[in-house]
């Protein structure tokens, strides 16, 4: 690189080297490959299903009710001997009332309406209004194991779409490591998963749940506290 100074130094001219227009068309493809890229693989990533060897049904109480006839299909089609609730109190309520005020009680009572025996059906509810409402009934649920003194060591997860891979991350970290948690992601009927791009419902989805997956990864660290 080459320069020239003018006015005693006070003004410098430079030559440098640039993209050519060759070049930065390059550099837009790969710019673009990379963004169809990512568009092909991030629902399939956060929506990801992977069952384990479970006869636990766990149930996110919160979810829509397609999700909640989908894991009534799930517990009749698989092994499962029950099916637990989950969830902390109700949007909207803005503390902890009652345990019948809470998603886990709301999702026990609408796997009882779509056709599960009340005798298979037990709400694990959360009191807590964590800063992460996932974990808290993750943790919540640890707690409820540790005090049946049940002894499960895997469990599959019931959870919407795009939400299932920070619902199987943090759950895992609730329950720890000598637990198997399995994750069945049931995917939104109002849009189609493989072009959710094209809908306003799928990119807020994916914005916002890539967003929460990678802030719990890389930034949430839980507490040690054994309580709620």
């Amino acid at each position: 690189m080459s320069s020239e100074s003018r006015l005693a130094g006070i003004i410098v001219r430079k030559e440098r080297w640039g993209l050519s227009w060759r070049g930065r068309a390059i550099l837009l493809a790969l710019m673009l490959l990379v963004l169809c890229t990512l568009l092909v693989r991030v629902y399939p990533f956060l929506a990801r299903t992977h069952r384990v060897d479970a006869h636990v049904l766990i149930v996110e109480g919160w979810v829509h009710e397609y999700a909640i006839r989908a894991a009534v299909e799930e517990f009749v089609s698989g092994s499962y001997q029950r099916v637990l609730t989950t969830g902390g109190p109700v949007e909207g309520a803005g503390r902890y009332v009652n345990d019948y005020q809470t998603s886990a009680s709301v999702g026990a009572e609408l796997l009882i309406k779509y056709g599960l025996p009340k005798e298979v059906v037990q709400m694990v509810p959360s009191r807590a209004m964590d800063r992460d409402r996932t974990y808290g009934s993750a943790v919540a649920l640890r707690n409820w194991f540790q005090t049946e003194g049940s002894g499960v060591s895997s469990i599959n997860v019931i959870t919407e779409n795009v939400h299932a891979r920070r619902t199987q991350l943090l759950f895992q970290k609730a329950l720890g490591r000598n637990s198997r948690v399995g994750i069945i992601a049931v995917m939104n009927p109002d849009y189609d998963a493989k072009r959710w791009w094209g809908y306003s419902q799928g990119v807020k989805d994916v914005a916002s749940e890539t967003i929460a997956y990678a802030y719990a990864k890389c930034c949430f660290w839980p507490s040690r506290r054994g309580d709620e």
